[in-house]
This record gives C-alpha cells, sequence and structure tokens, in this order.
C-alpha cells in the first residue's frame, strides 16, 4: 500500500497541485478543494507548520552598520559632485536584524521546497507589474502562524465537509487553519 494518494496525476502534476494548494491555505487561511486533496495538503501543511513552531525562536538579533543612499523630498537620490562627476551621497545607518541559527535557517529552506513564491497586487494596479509586493510566506509562518500554535501540538488544520460537487460527485470540503 502506497504512502499517499496519487490523485489520478503524474509525480510532477501532483507535486505541483500539492505546492500550490498548501502556499493557498498558508497564504489565504483557508482553501475549497475535494476530500482526497485536502488530506494530502493536511500533512504536508501540518508538517511546515510543526517545523515553524519548533524553530520559531531559534534566532539572533544582530546590529550591523549598512551604508543607504541619501535621498531628497520627492524620495530621489541625492546626488554630489566630485571631481566633475555625478556622485551618490551614502549615509551609514543602524539596522538590527534576525540571524538565523543552523537549524532555522535548514528548516526555512526545507519549507521553501514546498512553498511557491506569492506576488500581491493592488487592486488599483491589477494586470501591472508596478507596486507589486513578493510575499514571504516562511517568514509568515515563523512569524505569525507559529506563535499562535506554540501551545498546540500537532492538529493545526481542519476539515469541514461541504457535501458532493454538482458536477463529477466528489466530495468537496473546506480545509482551514484552526
Amino acid at each position: 500500500m502506497a504512502g499517499y494518494r496519487k490523485l489520478s496525476r503524474t509525480a510532477d502534476q501532483r507535486k505541483a497541485l500539492l505546492r500550490n494548494q498548501v502556499t493557498a491555505l498558508i497564504y489565504r487561511g483557508k482553501i475549497v478543494t475535494t476530500e482526497a486533496k485536502a488530506k494530502e495538503v493536511r500533512r504536508i501543511a501540518e508538517g511546515l507548520i510543526a517545523k515553524a513552531v519548533k524553530e520559531a525562536d531559534n534566532y539572533e538579533t544582530v546590529t550591523v552598520t549598512a551604508k543607504v543612499a541619501r535621498k531628497d523630498k520627492d524620495g530621489k537620490r541625492v546626488k554630489e559632485v566630485v571631481d566633475g562627476k555625478k556622485v551618490t551621497v551614502y549615509d551609514e545607518v543602524q539596522k538590527e536584524i534576525k540571524k538565523d541559527k543552523p537549524s532555522r535557517l535548514h528548516a526555512r529552506r526545507e519549507m521553501l521546497k514546498v512553498l511557491c513564491p506569492v506576488k500581491e497586487v493592488p487592486a488599483e494596479a491589477a494586470g501591472k507589474k508596478k507596486n507589486t509586493k513578493e510575499i514571504d510566506l516562511v517568514a509568515k509562518l515563523f512569524d505569525e502562524i507559529a506563535p499562535k500554535y506554540a501551545s498546540r501540538n500537532g492538529g493545526y488544520t481542519r476539515i469541514i465537509k461541504l457535501g458532493q460537487r454538482k458536477g463529477d460527485g466528489a466530495m468537496e470540503v473546506v480545509l482551514e487553519l484552526v
């Protein structure tokens, strides 16, 4: 007996489907799908959340000095003439960053294997590349989802049956984060 459902797809199609559905679940918190797919997505999602909970506080904060371009009131870089050339003026700024410890870094990379990149497009700029922003789902897992489930031992998702789909009679369910 196989350790997973094949979902009537080839391996690459199945992996892509599951990656997309896990990404949607983490990003939105709830998806509607068939029961068989939901059970497979649940396995993967619960593993990711368990990793995030385990490694949530496994980092150290480090203060770093960074060079940042000075900007004027319009947001453009300030330029200065030096030896007949225009040169951008830089300021040194102190920043605090989170530096992952090795086990958290490994967990982050394992999560990135599963999660697809997500771009958020504002409603007024629909269909345009301008103002799109990349959503870091791994950071969302570590910073938002993991603290929520820190006191919980598994069971991070719930499946609610909706009934049979009209076209093919497949059992439809809602898979959501608890």
